[in-house]
């Protein structure tokens, strides 16, 4: 959990340095710092959905394969 916290603290920080340095507006650093993350966590989960349905894909195909040998 402390590697968890550490890199969220990393991301807030890289963030909100970037999106400061690109506007020089401090609430909109802090707003993106803090929005990027929310979304990037939304689209991580539905990426890895579709990553195991491929997956789960890729095993049926193999074990059919096997299986017809």
């Amino acid at each position: 959990m402390v590697k968890t916290t550490t890199f969220a603290v990393m991301h807030f920080g890289i963030a909100f340095s970037v999106a400061y340095l690109l506007t020089g507006d401090i609430v909109i650093g802090g707003a993106l710092a803090l929005i990027e993350p929310a979304v990037n966590t939304v689209a991580f989960y539905f990426h890895e959905r579709i990553w195991q349905r491929l997956d789960c894909r890729r095993r049926r195909l193999a074990g059919s394969v096997v299986h017809a040998t």
